[in-house]
């Protein structure tokens, strides 16, 4: 069986699942699944990616989104409806929310799970990614295992 690490930022569409489920053929895949919801951290640079990428409504709406134990039942329930998609997928899958260091739970995680890759998807983050700065640039120096950057679907 092949273990991945899929970090993931909003729930799992269903060709995000197909896409991730079908990257290893028929080989079984045990999916171990991080969400890093959307904080106060990088808002800046989440507003600047939304207006290079002429998404301007999202730009102006970076400061609603709520804060602190409101923003976990959001995030509860985008990483439920994502484990139940892959397991309705035939894979194996369990995850978790991350927390204030999300590249060290990554790197505890790959370690305790022997993990085989990593999985990082994500939306385009322009001024990150220029900048080296994207979770899969970060992830590549600290897991010690191949990270895939793979562009999330928006439905």
């Amino acid at each position: 069986m092949f273990t991945t690490v899929l970090m993931i930022e909003k729930p799992l569409v269903p060709v995000d699942v197909e896409m991730v489920t079908t990257l290893h053929g028929a080989e079984p895949v045990d999916f171990v699944v991080l969400l890093q919801p959307r904080g106060n951290q990088d808002r800046l640079l989440r507003a600047l990616d939304d207006v290079a990428l002429g998404e301007f409504e999202d730009a102006v709406r970076e400061g609603d989104e709520p804060e602190g134990s409101e923003a976990l039942t959001p995030a509860e329930a985008a990483l439920e409806f994502s484990l139940k998609s892959l397991r309705g997928a035939g894979a194996s899958a369990a995850g978790r929310i991350v927390g204030e260091d999300p590249l060290e739970e990554l790197r505890a995680v790959v370690a305790d799970r022997k993990a085989d890759e990593v999985i990082v998807l994500t939306a385009p983050h322009l001024v990150e990614e220029f900048f080296h700065r994207d979770w899969a640039s970060r992830a590549r120096h600290k897991v010690g295992v191949p990270v895939l950057k793979l562009f999330a679907h928006n439905e």
